[in-house]
């Protein structure tokens, strides 16, 4: 399924379904998924990347797990709002991922994501630990709750 636009979502949207928000490092894949209303976005425990086919696997499981109808996926522009070597990266994993599944995939600008879920895990009081584990769902969880709230005003 080819990249879609934001206001295409509600049509992609089945009753029981969920979407899944993703935050894509280098070193690991933040992973959040909404509730069946898609009101609200709840992180999910980091997938340690390996290699492209092993990590297309796990999400793909994952996806199917969570009936999973939409994927939002952080597109790490600059802050001029130029794309540099990461938004590339995040381009070509879902142009790979979009030969795999029908699951249709939006482009949501992260910026400022990991700075707002890092102050989000702080004002809890999280450990500077726990914190490293927990920052990439938390970006995702960021990413796909913004995505939510915008797909509600559609």
């Amino acid at each position: 399924m080819p990249v879609i636009d934001i206001t295409e979502a509600p049509g992609f949207l089945k009753a029981g379904s969920r979407v899944a928000g993703l935050d894509l490092g280098t070193k690991t894949i933040g992973i959040a998924v909404s509730d069946n209303g898609f009101t609200l976005a709840s992180p999910r425990p980091v997938l340690r990347r390996v290699k492209f086919t092993q990590d297309a696997r796990a999400l793909l499981g994952l996806f199917t797990q969570e009936n999973i109808a939409l994927v939002i996926i952080g597109l790490p522009l600059n802050m001029d709002g130029s794309s540099g070597p990461r938004a590339q990266a995040t381009r070509t994993f879902v142009r790979n991922m979009a030969a795999l599944t029908d699951i249709p995939f939006i482009f949501w600008d992260e910026r400022l994501s990991t700075v707002a879920a890092e102050r989000s895990l702080l004002e809890m009081d999280i450990s500077r630990a726990k914190r490293a584990q927990r920052i990439d769902s938390a970006a995702a969880a960021f990413i796909l709750q913004g995505a939510l709230d915008r797909m509600r005003r559609l």
